[in-house]
């Protein structure tokens, strides 16, 4: 199976810039990176801040744009994200009985788990027990099948320190006790960090990217503040297959000039 994930696209009201950059422009440009090159991905998720602001001009302008996708696309909240201006826009989004905008997802590589992190109002994350119970009761209904996690905040540091401080905390740990007791668990994606990293936690393998507008610099230091840059934006191109997960991080308004050099031989087994 062949998806996108894009994240943080921080769409702002009538076309307005965010940091000296114009977040619609540059979610058009992924947009159509996507459909020039990757028509054939069965579906495309976001993870979360879909906008900056919540507005819901925004939300709308983002759906315009979306709809330009050849594929479906499954939305995350994130934490610059509000619930009821986000349904308004996108009424066909499941919520769960709680009202959390969670739901499962199923496709031919196995189940997408897409969950629900944010705190209304505030900069970091949470996962209630409310929340707990539901991907409890969902996991364990879906244990026959290879199980994708989505979500917008990571549940643990990623060593990032002004990032770190707007996570899941004791969520995230309390979150690990419940996927612990699965094992069929293949993949955690999320966004919130604007940053390539990839990694494993408590043996369960995960990657985020970049977002599509501004990034956060590799800062180690900052703690009080979150730095911005203007690093290239990049989408994800995710292969799943029985025993692999490939994610491929495209830069995707990189123009710099392309090499082509001949291979005058393969691998017999690879002609």
């Amino acid at each position: 199976m062949k998806f996108i994930q894009i994240t943080d696209t921080h769409l702002m009201p009538k076309n307005e810039m965010l940091h000296g950059l114009n977040p619609y422009d540059r979610l058009k440009a992924c947009i159509n990176d996507i459909n020039q090159h990757h028509r054939d991905a069965e579906l495309c998720v976001i993870t979360g801040d879909l906008t900056h602001t919540a507005d819901p001009d925004a939300y709308f302008d983002l759906r315009k744009c979306l709809s330009e996708l050849p594929m479906p696309f499954y939305l995350l909240a994130g934490n610059h994200d509000r619930r009821k201006e986000m349904l308004a826009a996108f009424p066909d989004i499941p919520i769960d009985p709680d009202g959390f905008i969670q739901f499962e997802l199923s496709c031919s590589a196995g189940r997408f788990l897409m969950l629900d992190t944010v705190e209304e109002g505030k900069g970091w994350g949470s996962y209630c027990e409310t929340r707990l119970r539901w991907l409890r009761e969902t996991l364990a209904k879906a244990n026959d099948h290879r199980v994708y996690l989505f979500m917008h905040h990571p549940p643990f540091d990623v060593g990032i320190p002004s990032v770190d401080r707007l996570g899941l905390g004791a969520d995230g740990r309390k979150m690990s006790e419940v996927l612990a007791d699965f094992t069929n668990i293949r993949h955690l994606f999320f966004g919130h960090v604007h940053r390539p990293i990839a990694g494993s936690w408590r043996g369960i393998p995960y990657s985020t990217l970049r977002g599509t507008n501004h990034q956060v610099p590799l800062d180690f230091e900052a703690i009080e503040v979150v730095p911005k840059s203007h690093e290239p934006p990049a989408y994800a191109v995710v292969f799943l297959d029985d025993g692999q997960t490939t994610v491929h991080f495209h830069d995707y308004l990189d123009t710099s000039r392309l090499i082509y050099e001949k291979v005058s031989e393969g691998r017999p087994d690879r002609g």
